[in-house]
């Protein structure tokens, strides 16, 4: 019965199927049903202009969905790597290490504090004023010690 009106439909229970399936993407997380949505909507395009039997359509509906989901995750993969940025998302410290900064407040009995953007950084390290310039080292914990620049 559904095979029945899937294949009455024709090219357009293609198209139908493509835009629910890119609405469906809507409600779930990630972009997996907008590449098969989309393959959908061009086996539908493919079928209107060439008249498929609904064997061809289905056979062309598969290809198109393994090409489909290659590409997006080629796509997606590509933008996401593109910076360095997320290697360091969660250690905002790590990504300090060799920066140079001015003293908040002074670095007494070794200890100290710097201003960084618009947060205040404990620090370590030898004895120094407030306004001198100090090169974070390395991170302890949430520490950051550091050393003349």
């Amino acid at each position: 019965m559904i095979r029945d009106a899937f294949i009455s439909l024709g090219a357009w229970a293609w198209i139908i199927l493509g835009l629910f399936l890119i609405g469906v993407e809507l409600l779930a997380p990630g972009a997996f049903f907008l590449w098969l949505g989309l393959a959908a909507v061009v086996t539908g395009l493919v079928d209107a202009a060439l008249g498929l039997s609904w064997q061809a359509s289905a056979l062309l509906f598969g290809l198109l969905c393994v090409a489909a989901v290659v590409l997006g995750r080629f796509v997606t993969r590509s933008k996401g790597q593109a910076g360095t940025e997320a290697v360091s998302l969660n250690q905002r410290g790590q990504s300090l290490v060799g920066r140079v900064f001015t003293l908040e407040a002074p670095i007494k009995d070794g200890e100290g504090r710097i201003r960084v953007d618009d947060s205040s950084w404990r620090v370590t390290g030898a004895d120094r004023f407030a306004g001198a310039k100090v090169r974070v080292v390395r991170v302890e914990g949430s520490t950051l010690v550091v050393d003349d620049p």
